[in-house]
């Protein structure tokens, strides 16, 4: 039995789903559940070039024998989650939707746009924040999953009890992961930065409360860092340390063409600035992970891009390693030097290589 959270350390797009795909096949998880809303995408480019993003499901869904779950704290999209289910094929058996979920609706959309939420606090208005304030108040308009099938009926068919789900599974010996949303930095409860946060809170912890599973029951947790942390556009959004420009970044990296970053709901240009120590040394206070994750080595220098062994990788990037691994205290597990699933090597022992000698070349 093993239980798997995947945590961001920074402000979202940390690469949360890609090292979640990644361990999901590697440690072949059973269940996989994914928190949040659609408000947020998780990506990763797959073996044939292609960026899949989904805001609803895990990307655990890259190992076919794995069965996806949306937990009782999510806000779900019907529609969203229906394009994602048939864009990737998925039959009905792979798929649990708790039935406490709750249903965002188009009121919620509007109400964001109507409260201005894109212009104060750089919001993708998808009705989470609003859909999330329905909830709180409970009035009686409040849909849950379960009342939602004379809508949408497809959903009949997927309505589960995930928490119990989940809690069967680990008494069975199964193996699980949950995938978390967004990023410590934007904790509604546990950022610097209120109210420039998100509407939830972001932390293991958090994730555990919405998926109804008993810390006790937690034997891993990852923290995903990027080696430059990103922020969505617009000051309002809230403040981001060191801030640099995409092409300081381009010309600093080496990479021989643009690498500007948008956003995966909004598409927006995103902002990018220098790695915040004092954040990630929150984040992992808090969350206090087994393991941690870094990607956008190859940010620190165009030679690591597509590099699967750390003896490969350049100077820059073993000093970065070298002092993430000291500040942390807690175990390097997952480098990540490009965004490809494939760009994502292990090096602890159990896990892939040997942590022993990732240790003496840093």
């Amino acid at each position: 039995m093993s239980l798997w959270i995947v945590v961001g350390g920074q402000f979202g797009s940390e690469g949360k789903g890609k090292i979640s795909a990644f361990i999901t096949q590697h440690e072949d998880i059973d269940v996989c559940i994914r928190c949040g809303g659609p408000n947020s995408g998780h990506s990763f480019v797959n073996e044939h070039g292609q960026t899949i993003v989904l805001r609803q499901l895990p990307t655990g869904f890259v190992n076919p024998k794995t069965r996806l779950l949306i937990p009782a704290g999510a806000l779900i999209d019907p529609a969203v989650l229906k394009q994602e289910i048939d864009f990737l094929s998925l039959s009905h058996e792979r798929i649990g939707i708790d039935r406490k979920s709750f249903i965002i609706e188009e009121r919620d959309r509007k109400q964001e746009q109507a409260l201005g939420l894109r212009e104060r606090l750089s919001s993708t208005l998808c009705g989470v924040g609003a859909a999330q304030a329905r909830r709180v108040l409970r009035g009686e308009d409040a849909r849950l999953a379960k009342d939602a099938i004379t809508e949408h009926p497809w959903m009949a068919t997927y309505l589960s009890d995930v928490s119990d789900e989940l809690n069967t599974a680990l008494d069975k010996g199964k193996r699980a992961l949950i995938e978390g949303t967004q990023g410590f930095g934007l904790s509604l409860y546990h950022s610097n930065f209120y109210p420039r946060t998100t509407s939830r809170d972001t932390t293991a912890a958090g994730f555990l409360s919405e998926v109804g599973i008993s810390p006790l029951r937690v034997t891993e947790v990852v923290v995903v860092f990027r080696t430059f942390p990103i922020r969505v556009s617009g000051k309002q959004a809230g403040p981001l340390n060191d801030e640099i420009t995409w092409e300081e970044l381009q010309k600093e990296s080496g990479y021989p063409y643009s690498i500007e970053e948008h956003t995966t709901v909004t598409n927006k240009v995103r902002r990018v600035a220098r790695f915040d120590w004092d954040l990630s040394r929150r984040a992992i206070e808090i969350n206090r992970p087994t393991h941690i994750a870094i990607n956008g080595l190859d940010l620190l220098n165009f030679r690591n891009r597509g590099v699967s062994e750390i003896d490969c990788l350049s100077p820059e990037a073993m000093s970065f390693i070298a002092d993430l691994q000291v500040q942390s205290s807690s175990r390097l597990s997952y480098l990540g030097t490009g965004p490809k699933l494939d760009d994502t090597f292990c090096i602890v022992k159990g896990l892939g290589q040997d942590h022993s000698a990732m240790t003496a070349a840093v």
